[in-house]
């Protein structure tokens, strides 16, 4: 019998999946004709004109990179660039840190954190038989998405965020943190905590390493915004600097989107900090398998001009006026918005946004505020978290008032959609 034309697609019936919500919050925003809308949403640096930044450093190398006749468009090794990894990890780590000297560390290539992410937790999955991994409450979204594609890895979370002190949770932290199985994977944020913006002290941190030897936990950190926190990269770097002096094994996923600005070019490195130099061979060896069917090769562009910049001490100094500049302006936009915020009386301390660090800040604004914040005003905030580089000395009496009267005006269920209500 002769099999007749499908008249439909074989995926008819397949039902559309929810949107991501932070990408339909920026199209929502970029869609919206109110001339006033603000978007403190998507992850991404914005100058006092509100527009993106293209760090002049990364212009001087691609302009060299573009007239350097030698430069190819061939395949990179599966690890990547060695000269963009080594340089990654000497970024984190520091130049003279013990796990170089001793050569046992290396750096792995990948698309940008987020792929960073997604290998860590693979080879730890196939190689390590880990079952869960210990995610901080909150966390990033994606950390979710990323644990929950690997079908033999569980998600469990560890206390972080106080709403009352709108700060660290230290005790609920370190009593979670001791309280795992000995052996367990946690995830910790290396600088910059996202959404909340809060971070453990140094002595804190010292205290979070000791409990992690003490109970032979393995550390994944989360590295998106180092030297674009705190304008330092030492400083940034502490924490992974500390766990190679307690002699720790970890894994580091870098990102370079926010601190060279090369969202669009996926340039990461995951850095393995192992104890002995043996090791380094076969986990590499499992990476490069895992990488295969997924990106096989990574991209070479960011990658050459993040090398380039790290690698050459001119254009690193440049590079670090440059953090600095991105750095200065997120901590003035988090001043101007606070002082107004007191300015115009609004209810509530609100130091919590002088106090957080990095990109984001942790408003505390309910779910029904943080929607009439969008319904009436066209400011759009991600459940209340708001990126502060979208707060400008134009916009910022805007964004005041309407924070002013949306916590005066609308009455909530008591549901923080931030953990919190002002």
């Amino acid at each position: 019998m002769e099999l007749q034309p499908r008249k439909a697609s074989r995926f008819f019936e397949v039902p559309s999946a929810p949107p991501v919500k932070i990408f339909q919050l920026d199209r929502d925003c970029k869609e919206d004709p109110y001339p006033q809308k603000v978007n403190l949403t998507i992850g991404a640096y914005r100058n006092e004109d509100g527009q993106p930044w293209v760090l002049p450093v990364v212009k001087a190398v691609e302009q060299q990179m573009a007239s350097d006749e030698t430069l190819n468009k061939e395949y990179l090794p599966q690890e990547g660039m060695k000269s963009f990894s080594e340089a990654a990890m000497r970024l984190v780590l520091g130049n003279a840190s013990e796990a170089l000297v001793q050569n046992r560390c290396f750096g792995f290539q990948t698309l940008s954190g987020t792929g960073a992410l997604c290998l860590a937790v693979s080879f730890l999955a196939k190689c390590a038989a880990v079952e869960a991994i210990y995610l901080p409450s909150p966390t990033w979204p994606n950390h979710y998405h990323i644990v929950k594609e690997i079908r033999e890895t569980k998600i469990k979370q560890y206390r972080y965020y106080d709403p009352v002190t709108k700060g660290l949770d230290f005790e609920g932290m370190i009593d979670d943190i001791r309280s795992a199985p000995n052996g367990s994977v946690i995830l910790l944020h290396l600088c910059a905590h996202n959404p909340t913006g809060v971070d453990p002290t140094k002595e804190q941190w010292n205290q979070i390493a000791d409990t992690i030897k003490t109970k032979d936990h393995f550390v994944i950190f989360d590295a998106a915004y180092i030297g674009f926190a705190s304008g330092d990269v030492n400083e940034d770097s502490y924490p992974a600097r500390l766990f190679v002096s307690k002699g720790l094994e970890f894994f580091v996923a870098q990102s370079f989107s926010k601190n060279f600005g090369l969202y669009n070019e996926r340039t990461g490195n995951l850095t393995v900090v192992l104890r002995q130099t043996e090791a380094c061979e076969p986990v590499k060896s499992h990476m490069k398998l895992i990488v295969r069917r997924i990106w096989s090769s990574p991209p070479a562009h960011g990658a050459r001009i993040v090398a380039t910049v790290l690698n050459n001490p001119a254009l690193f100094a440049d590079w670090k006026e440059c953090l600095k500049v991105m750095s200065d302006r997120m901590k003035t936009s988090r001043q101007l918005l606070y002082d107004r915020l007191k300015q115009y009386g609004c209810p509530g301390d609100w130091s919590h946004i002088l106090k957080q660090i990095g990109m984001f800040s942790y408003t505390g604004l309910s779910a029904e505020q943080a929607d009439h914040l969008i319904s009436k005003y066209h400011i759009y905030t991600v459940n209340g978290r708001i990126n502060v580089c979208g707060v400008t000395s134009q916009n910022v009496d805007y964004i005041a008032k309407a924070i002013y009267g949306t916590v005066t005006g609308v009455t909530t269920n008591g549901t923080s959609s931030a953990i919190f209500n002002v």
